[in-house]
């Protein structure tokens, strides 16, 4: 299975509905994997796409390409999101090549095994770093232009299933995910009406593994399967279309996994 759909296999421009046309979406670590799969699906919805990438030039330059298949403007801005001010400069950079900023999808993130017991600090302080501060740092810096955008401004959040349930040997990640989902609901709650933030919450997503481990994980998912990127960039297309009044909440998207 490939990483993420092609313009061809979500279809041409124009065959489909596109009811993201006139809208511009910002995806975080969209240059490949499930940050690209959700960049293609919002383009093939109409919206104009940014996307930052950080080591990632040359898959960032193939997503542009890829997101411009969808007869939209598309473009990759270098962004250190542990960096505040690469953070506030990458947002303003895209909203001065689109002159507006609709909808923002948290998707960059990291993941680590490691004993509870033998976690530095410098591991603990990168995972939250990443994946609770960078999300809450970008979307501060948002927060202006998504209040400003016509219809409602959207935040998603790319949480996990590890934020629900306690991973022994990923402390670090689950409790980076578990705060990323209180963030999602306090943001929901303090920026309300003018935005709507929720969070998609994945379970075990693979995007070519193999092994039995994920043998193992789809034997144990009531769907029979493990997830794919386009489960989730489903997820996230529902949130950034659906209604504005849909706010705070954090959908699974894992097959049942964490029943």
């Amino acid at each position: 299975m490939p990483d993420s759909p092609t313009s061809e296999s979500l279809g041409a421009p124009g065959t489909a509905s596109r009811p993201l046309a006139g809208k511009t979406a910002l995806v975080t670590g969209a240059a490949k994997r499930i940050g690209r799969a959700i960049a293609l699906k919002l383009a093939a919805a109409g919206a104009n796409v940014a996307i930052t990438y950080f080591g990632s030039q040359a898959d960032a330059e193939e997503t542009v390409r890829a997101l411009a298949g969808f007869d939209v403007e598309a473009f990759a801005v270098r962004t250190d999101l542990n960096d505040p001010d690469s953070i506030r400069e990458s947002v303003a950079a895209v909203v001065e090549e689109f002159g507006q900023l609709d909808i923002l999808v948290n998707n960059a993130g990291v993941f680590e095994s490691a004993a509870l017991e033998e976690i530095t600090v410098a591991q603990w302080d990168h995972m939250f770093s990443t994946n609770t501060r960078a999300p809450f740092l970008v979307a501060q810096a948002a927060y202006p232009h998504l209040r400003a955008a016509k219809g409602g401004g959207r935040i998603i959040h790319i949480g996990s299933l590890g934020g629900t349930h306690p991973w022994a040997t990923h402390a670090h990640y689950c409790t980076s995910k578990a705060a990323l989902h209180m963030l999602s609901q306090t943001m929901a709650k303090a920026w309300a009406p003018e935005i709507s933030v929720n969070c998609v919450a994945p379970g075990m997503i693979v995007q070519g593994e193999v092994g039995e481990g994920y043998v193992h994980f789809a034997e144990r998912t009531p769907m029979g399967r493990n997830g794919n990127a386009e489960d989730v960039a489903e997820a996230v297309l529902f949130f950034a279309t659906g209604p504005h009044f849909i706010t705070g909440q954090l959908l699974g998207v894992d097959g049942g996994l964490g029943l």
